[in-house]
């Protein structure tokens, strides 16, 4: 009943005041109250939590929780990508000519995520990766790759649910949804992270300073469940052959690797 409870609020509701009832909850010192039965309901991992459950003040303090200190192992390898965050790595395909992907059998517009004509042309007959982040994992966002940061911008106002459900039936989630995108230039080419925005979740916070990203450094961080997808240039991305999808993925692990002989010039 109680888990039936948690998933109704968190991952299915998407109403203005339903969703406004939930932040405000989740961000009240009485929802310390529900932070045990949470961990237990979704199976967190409190042997990598930075603190014990009772150092939670809050819902939300459990969701952006960080954790102890190389409990992530980080792929060291010059030319590799690693996964930004702990999720599902749902879907990874191929960016169409007309910049389509097609995702749990609908087709989205990689033209009216980015919203930028100007950067669109680079990942057309590119990559594209979907990781999903349920209320179960870790919400901090890690950059994938080693470079700069050339550009970041938000896009979107209201969020809808972006799990299996949400894919399936939703209306264009994860190129309506609020979400954030930062485009980072490393030497194989550009890779493109947008955050996407999931319910309420309009609050991604941005926790890395200045332009240069080390692979595995803290970028930001989501409440609740969410999305990242991962656009890659053209030529440029190779995933793991050890990869079947969908696959559980930590953060740091190695996803593919980056070629810089095939860059568009």
């Amino acid at each position: 009943m109680i888990q039936g409870f948690y998933r109704l609020l968190i991952e299915l509701t998407n109403g203005r005041w339903t969703s406004g009832v939930l932040k405000k909850f989740a961000r009240s010192r009485v929802s310390r109250f529900v932070v045990p039965s949470f961990a237990k309901v979704y199976h967190l991992n409190q042997e990598e939590m930075e603190k014990g459950l009772s150092e939670y003040p809050t819902l939300h303090d459990l969701f952006v929780r960080t954790l102890k200190k190389n409990a992530r192992e980080i792929d060291k390898g010059h030319d590799t990508v690693v996964s930004p965050v702990d999720a599902v790595m749902e879907d990874v395909g191929s960016i169409k000519e007309t910049s389509e992907i097609v995702v749990k059998g609908k087709t989205y517009s990689i033209e009216e995520m980015l919203s930028n004509r100007e950067l669109l042309a680079k990942y057309q007959n590119g990559t594209y990766m979907v990781l999903y982040l349920s209320p179960s994992h870790y919400h901090r966002i890690h950059s994938p790759v080693n470079g700069n940061v050339t550009k970041q911008w938000s896009l979107g106002k209201k969020s809808y649910p972006v799990n299996k459900l949400g894919l399936k039936y939703g209306r264009r989630t994860l190129a309506k949804n609020y979400r954030m995108i930062t485009e980072v230039k490393t030497e194989f080419g550009h890779v493109a992270v947008v955050k996407v925005g999931a319910m309420f979740v309009n609050s991604i916070e941005t926790t890395h300073k200045g332009s240069e990203l080390v692979k595995g450094e803290e970028m930001a961080y989501f409440s609740f469940g969410s999305t990242v997808v991962l656009l890659f240039e053209r030529k440029t991305f190779k995933l793991d052959s050890t990869i079947k999808i969908p696959k559980e993925i930590k953060v740091g692990e190695k996803i593919g690797t980056l070629s810089k002989s095939a860059i568009r010039r």
